[in-house]
């Protein structure tokens, strides 16, 4: 038995946990009636999941609007891991709201007792490891980790507790990001380097290096699951032009996810160059280029023929009516040119942490040299469905930087770069929460 929530978290981080989290269940969080994970789907940028799918099962001869993906998931005890290998989210967009079920299935050793009944006051403790495997640990109300969890004052992050490492240390990985960021600020310039995955320091010449030395500072690796992060903190730089204004030199890039359908997929990015690309306008002979920004607010773009659109989503209620919808790039007979789909882009912008803080940076050279600025924007708790609102309202808008060169031949040579894009001043639109620190 494991008897505190000390031996809990030692436990945990033995098997390779980064971040922790604790669910208070309600009656209603059980087997028979799932876990509920939130009224939003916020969920999905805090638990690892697989491939989200379709669910076609029929209750009462109706077709369920749901859609579901799987978790690595395992119980864990002092014996060790115990794979659940049935559970998964099920994402109900009709509410909209997300669930976890399926994760006594196919596991002995799971925690029946406890997540089988309704009894109130229990919890569920979530570790998350950096392969996007989670862990889980049930405990009853009257069990003392349960009465630990409750005597202290956690930070939250949409319906979880978000937990420590190690009751050796209490500062919250917020405080301890910004505690880091305040000594990086404080070394002014920085030279450009990049961390190997061995860890150590390497310098780095290209000019996009602004990312790579602050994440360097903060001692951050790329790992397997997602983008690299700081005790669950994604930490992007921006480069402005100076520490007064703070106005940033370009827009932020959220994700650059390819088509999924349309002309671009089913004929190929060659065939629809060839229909909705342009000539090089600075004059370079046999070339064709794609660019201009898209938004659902904007009419057919003058040079490429093609606007876009936004289906299976209501802008009136907020909610994806269809989850087959997407975003379409379509031309003046209707015809779609490039299309995402909701699973698709859901996928890639789950991939982004539910807490974020953006840095502003300065560069100069030579040598190259990175200083990092004392106005930290955080943000919290992000959500798909806040991306389809800001998408809708033409916020975030997509500014592709596609060319294909020897156009004329017979292997012409095709660079893709399909960028979603938002203002700086659009981020705050993507979470629920944000807040300005200045050190």
């Amino acid at each position: 038995m494991v008897a505190s929530l000390g031996q809990l978290l030692d436990l945990m981080r033995h098997h390779g946990a980064t971040r922790i989290y604790a669910k208070k269940l309600a009656p209603n969080d059980n087997s028979k009636n799932q876990v509920y994970l939130g009224g939003d789907f916020s969920a999905l940028n805090i638990i690892p999941h697989g491939e989200i799918y379709s669910d076609d099962a029929e209750v009462a001869g109706a077709v369920r609007d749901r859609a579901k993906a799987a978790v690595d998931f395992y119980w864990i005890d002092e014996a060790g891991r115990h794979q659940a290998p049935n559970t998964g989210l099920i994402l109900y967009p009709k509410y909209p709201e997300v669930r976890m079920s399926g994760f006594l299935l196919g596991c002995r050793t799971a925690p029946s007792e406890i997540m089988r009944v309704r009894d109130a006051g229990r919890m569920l403790i979530l570790g998350i490891t950096r392969q996007g495997e989670v862990m889980g640990y049930a405990a009853t109300a009257d069990d003392p980790i349960t009465a630990e969890l409750n005597a202290h004052d956690w930070p939250t992050v949409g319906v979880f507790l978000e937990l420590p490492l190690t009751l050796d240390h209490l500062e919250s990985p917020r405080d301890r990001l910004l505690n880091e960021l305040r000594r990086i600020y404080e070394l002014h310039w920085i030279s450009s380097q990049k961390l190997a995955s061995d860890g150590t320091k390497a310098a780095y010449s290209a000019r996009n290096g602004g990312g790579y030395t602050l994440e360097a500072e903060l001692g951050i690796t790329p790992n397997g699951y997602a983008e690299p992060d700081f005790m669950g903190w994604e930490v992007k730089q921006y480069g402005v032009r100076d520490f007064v204004k703070f106005k940033p030199k370009s827009p932020v890039t959220l994700m650059t996810p390819e088509p999924t359908g349309g002309i671009y997929r089913t004929e190929g990015v060659a065939e629809f160059m060839n229909r909705f690309g342009y000539p090089d306008q600075s004059g370079k002979p046999d070339r064709i280029n794609f660019g201009g920004r898209y938004d659902c607010q904007r009419q057919h773009h003058a040079m490429t023929g093609l606007r876009m659109t936004l289906t299976g989503y209501d802008t009136d209620t907020g909610k994806i009516t269809d989850l087959d919808g997407g975003l379409n790039l379509i031309d003046v007979d209707e015809e779609i040119a490039a299309s995402w789909s909701f699973k698709g882009m859901m996928a890639h912008w789950n991939r982004k942490h539910a807490q974020a803080a953006y840095v502003p940076s300065l560069f100069q050279t030579p040598p190259p040299e990175y200083s990092f600025g004392a106005h930290i924007l955080l943000c919290e708790q992000t959500d798909f469905l806040l991306f389809l609102k800001a998408f809708a309202a033409g916020t975030i808008y997509y500014d592709p930087a596609v060319k294909m060169e020897n156009a004329s031949s017979a292997n012409p040579k095709i660079k893709r770069r399909s960028q979603f894009r938002v203002a700086h001043a659009g981020l705050t639109q993507l979470y629920q929460q944000h807040e300005h620190v200045q050190f």
